[in-house]
């Protein structure tokens, strides 16, 4: 049986597969290295081993001397830092007791302290001057008739509703303008709305003459009940 002959089209298609077939079979093969490019490696690595080596003993940094830099690095960031909130500290914190006796200074309308003597030469009998008292409260300074400092302070805030109550000599009373609450002139509530007598305060004088507000604790003499602001 005589064969047939391939024709050049079939020879074109296989030949055509054959190169795409090692073509495809080259993209999957995976490259190697040359030995020239693993001594050239090895060489670079010794040479950073080396350098990473030859650092001479006396330049390593003294952990000490580190140290002793940072502290003073804080030391000098410190101290500007701390004078910066003295201002700030000194602004929020609360009025503290002042004087040797332990009590807060009254301080007069400029701010200035209260010196008793002083002060009975400009406020004569059955006065009442408002001053500065514990707190940063208005609280009033109380001249006895014989001309001498009452040691009792009376504390000005309304009991009602926080108003300040003035003192009205002509009705011998503290008349509060907001609400028409009124106290006697120990501060004790005689008309509400207010609920309460005004706040007392112990009214001092220190060593050196200085009028000293501290806090009333005892029962109100003027109701013969306990302190209702302790």
């Amino acid at each position: 049986m005589a064969s047939s002959p391939i024709s050049p089209a079939t020879q074109l298609g296989s030949s055509r597969s054959a190169t795409m077939l090692a073509m495809s079979r080259g993209m999957f093969v995976k490259p190697t290295r040359t030995s020239h490019q693993m001594v050239r490696k090895e060489k670079i690595g010794l040479r950073i081993a080396c350098q990473a080596t030859s650092i001479p003993a006396d330049n390593v940094p003294d952990m000490e001397k580190r140290k002793t830099l940072n502290l003073l690095l804080v030391g000098a960031l410190s101290l500007p830092t701390g004078f910066m909130l003295v201002p700030y500290a000194t602004f929020f914190a609360p009025p503290g007791s002042g004087g040797g006796g332990g009590g807060t200074p009254a301080k007069d309308a400029l701010g200035n302290d209260v010196v008793a003597a002083e002060w009975l030469k400009t406020h004569g009998a059955g006065d009442r001057t408002l001053t500065q008292g514990l707190k940063g409260d208005p609280t009033y300074l109380v001249v006895e008739n014989d001309k001498t400092l009452a040691t009792y302070g009376i504390n000005a805030v309304c009991t009602h509703l926080g108003c300040v109550v003035p003192w009205n000599k002509a009705e011998n009373k503290f008349l509060c303008p907001c609400h028409g609450s009124q106290y006697n002139a120990q501060g004790r509530v005689v008309r509400g709305p207010a609920p309460l007598s005004l706040a007392l305060a112990h009214a001092d004088i220190d060593d050196g003459g200085k009028v000293l507000f501290v806090p009333w604790v005892e029962t109100d003499f003027r109701t013969g009940d306990a302190p209702w602001w302790s």
